[in-house]
């Protein structure tokens, strides 16, 4: 285990943050640890030696999510239970005492709710994926928080056991629960903290709040940087001069609107099927796109090729194939880019709602059904049909989507409803106001 601190002011608060080993968790949390260190606290972000080196290291180890096909990733969480020994020796050993240890989900609040607390699943007991696939009776209001029952699975085996010896719920609710104890008479967990805010799920804090017994605090949005303050993360030329990434300059050669930017994330469960499907849709639906490509985790070089045969050189004079490193919040933001295919995964939908653009989604699992239902609600986004029962799709159906949302009338009024939500969430007073809110 390796330790980073950002050590500020004498008077200011002490935080330990430890997420979990995701990228998807590391980067809000790293963000939310500048913005506590920028305000005058000290900040002490722990993680393994493999997650903080900059440049990365490759030792033969795993150090996150994005090492590991998702059937290894409770071993992961096994071997993060070993670092409870050296974690609480740090807090033991911190100079003046911890006094804050936040609870910090890098998923949206409503997941939370979704999932619930100990004592409601004990009212109300779930053990089947039909059980999953109505809204919770603790939610008091209509809502889109449910699961279609092909989406299910993943949140049924969720109160199962797995390969760390203990199942991912009862993981969630003794993290709550022995948050309530003061140890060492040191620090202690006050608040539940989420990456979200009001606007983006309204009514949700509080019920959050009174479901978990404690105070249920969003962050605000949390933003990794704005367009044009991430030149360090593009590669010097040997002149010491920033080189703009060749994808950045593709888009610049395009028409405003034009490009629908598609990227997965870093641990879709994306199969060779999957991507023929999406490649042949991405062909008939005629439209320029730039696509951000990732090889699944834990599969070989040899494997079956994820783009169908002949797939670039028919599409080359429109599109883009990427499988290295796209900066994806740069993308989202340039004005070549009309809409957005994602995985609905919490932070990419943050990034491409602070972009204005609108989204069209293909959700696989935890929460990003969720949240593909809630941008479909909020006349954001259209979901690619899948098969009810077992939740495939196909090229006519992502063709489908995406000229929906970028050919058709309906897709003025989706580009309409994102800039309105976008003017909200960029409001840097509001976002700074969710922070003041953490401090208090």
């Amino acid at each position: 285990m390796a330790m980073e601190a950002a050590a500020a002011g004498a008077g200011g608060l002490e935080v330990v943050v430890f997420p979990w080993l995701a990228f998807g968790h590391m980067i809000p949390f790293l963000e939310l640890s500048k913005r506590l260190a920028a305000r005058g606290h000290t900040v002490s972000f722990v993680s393994t030696p493999r997650n903080l080196a900059r440049p990365p290291v490759r030792p033969p180890a795993s150090g996150s999510t994005s090492d590991l096909s998702p059937d290894k990733v409770g071993l992961l969480k096994k071997a993060m239970d070993g670092l409870a020994g050296p974690l609480a020796a740090f807090l033991a050993a911190a100079q003046g005492g911890i006094r804050h240890v936040p609870d910090f989900p890098a998923s949206q609040a409503a997941l939370s709710v979704f999932l619930g607390p100990r004592w409601a699943n004990a009212a109300h007991p779930r053990m089947e994926p039909e059980h999953f696939a109505e809204t919770p009776r603790w939610i008091p209001f209509p809502s889109t928080t449910f699961f279609l029952r092909h989406e299910a699975q993943w949140v049924t085996d969720a109160f199962r056991t797995n390969a760390s010896g203990v199942s991912d719920m009862d993981r969630w609710w003794q993290v709550l629960e022995r948050s309530r104890l003061t140890i060492h008479r040191s620090f202690f967990l006050e608040r539940i903290i989420h990456r979200s805010c009001e606007e983006l799920e309204p009514r949700m804090f509080g019920l959050l709040s009174d479901l978990f017994r404690k105070p249920a605090v969003p962050a605000g949005i949390l933003l990794p940087g704005a367009p044009g303050d991430l030149e360090e993360d593009h590669r010097q030329s040997s002149s010491g001069s920033i080189v703009r990434p060749q994808v950045l300059r593709w888009l610049d050669d395009q028409l405003p609107n034009s490009v629908i930017f598609v990227a997965l994330g870093s641990e879709a469960p994306l199969t060779p099927e999957n991507a023929h499907e999406l490649a042949l849709g991405l062909e008939l639906a005629g439209v320029h796109f730039l696509w951000a490509l990732r090889k699944p985790a834990g599969t070989s070089n040899d494997d079956e090729l994820l783009l169908p045969a002949g797939f670039e050189e028919r599409t080359r004079h429109r599109g883009v194939v990427c499988t290295g490193w796209v900066p994806q919040v740069e993308a989202l933001a340039h004005c070549a880019t009309g809409t957005f295919l994602t995985h609905c995964g919490w932070g990419s939908t943050i990034e491409s709602l602070s972009s204005g653009i609108p989204l069209v989604m293909l959700p696989f699992v935890v929460d990003q059904p969720l949240i593909a239902r809630a941008m479909v609600e909020r006349g954001i986004g259209v979901e690619v049909a899948r098969d009810e029962n077992d939740g495939s799709f196909d090229r006519d159906g992502v063709a489908v989507a995406v000229r929906r949302v970028m050919v058709e009338e309906h897709g003025k009024v989706l580009a309409t409803n994102a800039k309105k939500l976008q003017g909200v969430l960029v409001d840097q007073g509001r976002q700074e106001h969710y922070i003041d809110e953490v401090e208090a």
